[in-house]
């Protein structure tokens, strides 16, 4: 199956036009904080006419606060940052009336206890580096064979998002041990935070496109 590909992180319309041209099936814009972070306006302005499935990727805000994010920026999915379990992502998608994404974090390749009751509730489970004092685009990535491992004990038939510090260079080998439907990419694929380099995209959504066409 193919892998699909999100750039997330988005802050400049250009951006997000080259990258939903290159073939990015997700195209995620920052609510949780961080030099990424957008108003609703701009990030409405940002993702506005394109193709893509548009993320919003939220920390701790309220299920009702995200609702209206989530209307006024058109998105198709909310992505929960902030550490949650399934009661949040239940209360999220009651409001929204949108697919939820939760997000897990390990340091070390080993899933968390209960990962299987959050992975369950949501639509998604997003797994990104545990970095002490970020929430996420750090660039920082994990032993990806021990993370296939752990996600292979788990429960079967969860979509997994993969993230944290992927890049051009790296992503086939990330896919070739965690086979992941996703793979989210921010800061991998940057000149400098919130500013896309087009090549990098290029050469990410080429890089993870030559995985499908191996082994097929």
């Amino acid at each position: 199956m193919a892998t699909d590909v999100k750039i997330c992180g988005l802050t400049r319309a250009i951006d997000a036009e080259f990258a939903d041209a290159a073939g990015a099936a997700y195209l995620g814009v920052i609510f949780a904080g961080g030099p990424r972070q957008r108003l609703p306006a701009e990030a409405r302005a940002t993702l506005a006419g394109r193709r893509a499935r548009k993320v919003g990727v939220f920390a701790a805000q309220s299920p009702a606060e995200i609702a209206d994010i989530a209307s006024t920026v058109g998105l198709d999915v909310v992505q929960l940052h902030a550490e949650g379990d399934a009661a949040r992502v239940d209360a999220v998608r009651a409001a929204t009336g949108r697919e939820v994404w939760a997000v897990v974090r390990t340091a070390d390749g080993v899933l968390p206890d209960g990962v299987d009751e959050l992975a369950d509730a949501a639509d998604a489970l997003l797994v990104d580096t545990l970095v002490k004092g970020a929430l996420g685009g750090s660039g920082t990535v994990m032993p990806w064979g021990i993370l296939g491992e752990s996600l292979d004990a788990m429960e079967s038939g969860h979509r997994i998002v993969l993230a944290g510090g992927l890049t051009p260079d790296n992503v086939a080998e990330a896919i070739s041990y965690v086979s992941p439907m996703i793979v989210d990419v921010s800061s991998g694929v940057e000149s400098a935070p919130g500013v896309k380099d087009h090549a990098r995209i290029r050469a990410f959504v080429a890089a993870v496109r030559a995985t499908s066409d191996v082994s097929e």
